[in-house]
């Protein structure tokens, strides 16, 4: 487990020991560099001091020569069990005399080096002037001592640190113990509290205060943050029923509604076949009264047909013109039984509207009617650029019935009166839109009411 997932309590614990023991891992280093420091200064001094004793005693040796007196004052170093070896030079650099007595003469300089002491290779090692107060220099002195005794000083105060950082550790360990529960409970009360607010769902729950520092402000802000929640559930709860209240009164509204469309539905349902049972019981009426009334309205116009044509000599003008009277309203019967029948299938059918040139429909139906009644000499008006949207069926019907006929007799035209078959209005106007209008006198009409 890394570090980050560790409690909060071994998270402190550890913060403490690690600053506690690098301060006394730091602490114990400079006291053990400080001791090994001294102790070699330490070192050089007493080698130094022992070094000028043997040397003002050496001198009347190599004064005189006397190589047994020197001996005799070298020997003296086995009181000092760290010099290793020691050796008189005398004035011409041999060597006058060694210590011990069996030294190897490799074991010594074969000449003095430089006056003074020095660690090197691992030993001190010295080179002390020999020489009378106020006289020539007589020789020199080698002193060679080992670095055991430093070595045991630095064990010493080494095991001396780790002791005293052993003791410290563990004080500091138990002063975190003790002393980390300040900072950690109250994080561990406010995680308990988040966590049972988590799990149960329940806002009411507060944190306890357990001081004024800044994790009591924390706690302080954390228990207005449940506040702010536990409002905000509770008016969400409200909500919800609120919007659960309103779904169930719109389902129900819906299924009302359904209900009404279902009943509206099967209404029109029942509307529609009653309407096309009537349509065919019309369609039937209108066949059977047009196949009824054709075959007297035949037999009229073709025996007036043939009393024109073969009594026309017997008959006056009076008689002529009653004949053809007879005729024109024969044929005017059967042009009405044709537009009834053409009504009753106009009814049924739907409007195709379309932009339709009412000037050029004019002009189609002026030169029709002037075929099928070339003895007539009509003068037509017919205004140009007259555009309409509307059926081109039924607005054609409407422009053919635009003459004047008189009640009986034949269609005629008022000698001194145009056909004005152009009112509406022109391309550079707005459209004018025509629709059939039902009316029981008047029959179709397809022409809204406009301005010429």
């Amino acid at each position: 487990m890394s570090l980050r997932d560790w409690p909060i309590k071994q998270k402190l614990t550890a913060m403490l020991l690690l600053i506690s023991g690098l301060v006394l891992l730091l602490t114990a280093a400079a006291f053990v560099t400080y001791e090994v420091v001294a102790f070699r200064q330490m070192t050089l001094k007493d080698l130094s001091t022992l070094g000028r004793i043997i040397a003002a005693n050496s001198t009347a040796s190599l004064a005189f020569a006397n190589e047994a007196d020197a001996r005799e004052i070298l020997s003296a170093l086995r009181a000092e069990p760290h010099v290793v070896a020691a050796g008189l030079y005398d004035k011409d650099g041999r060597v006058f005399s060694r210590y011990p007595a069996d030294l190897p003469g490799e074991a010594l300089p074969a000449a003095p080096g430089q006056d003074g002491y020095r660690f090197e290779q691992g030993y001190v090692i010295g080179f002390e002037p020999v020489a009378e107060v106020g006289n020539a220099r007589l020789g020199t002195l080698f002193l060679k001592s080992d670095m055991k005794a430093v070595s045991r000083t630095l064990r010493l105060s080494a095991a001396i640190a780790t002791g005293v950082l052993a003791i410290s550790l563990l004080a500091a360990y138990l002063l975190a113990a003790v002393l980390q529960g300040r900072i950690s409970q109250p994080i561990l009360a406010l995680a308990e509290t988040a966590k049972a607010v988590s799990i149960r769902h329940d806002y009411s729950v507060r944190a306890s205060k357990l001081g004024e520092d800044e994790l009591g402000a924390l706690t302080d802000a954390f228990n207005q943050m449940l506040g702010r929640i536990e409002d905000q559930d509770r008016a969400l709860r409200e909500s919800k029923s609120k919007l659960q209240h309103y779904a169930t009164e719109l389902e129900q509204r819906v299924a009302d509604r359904t209900h009404e469309l279902e009943q509206r539905n099967e209404a029109l349902r029942r509307n529609a076949a009653e309407l096309l049972a009537a349509n065919t019981e019309l369609d039937a009426f209108a066949y059977s009264v047009s196949h009824d009334l054709r075959a007297p309205l035949r037999s009229i116009d073709g025996f007036s047909q043939v009393l024109l044509e073969d009594y026309a000599a017997q008959l006056d003008e009076a008689g002529r013109d009653s004949l053809k009277r007879v005729r024109a309203a024969s044929q005017r019967m059967g042009a009405l039984i044709d537009d009834l029948l053409k009504l009753a299938w106009v009814t049924r059918a739907e409007l195709r509207t379309e932009v339709v040139d009412l000037s050029g429909m004019a002009r189609d139906i002026a030169a029709e009617l002037q075929r099928t009644t070339p003895e007539r000499r009509v003068e037509f008006a017919i205004a140009q650029g007259l555009e309409a949207r509307g059926d081109p069926r039924l607005l054609r019907g409407r422009i053919r019935g635009h003459r004047r006929r008189p009640r009986d007799g034949p269609p005629h035209y008022h000698p001194a009166r145009r056909p004005d078959l152009g009112r509406g209005r022109r391309r550079s106007g707005s459209d004018v839109l025509l629709h059939a209008v039902m009316a029981r006198s008047a029959g179709p009409r397809l022409l809204t009411p406009t301005s010429p």
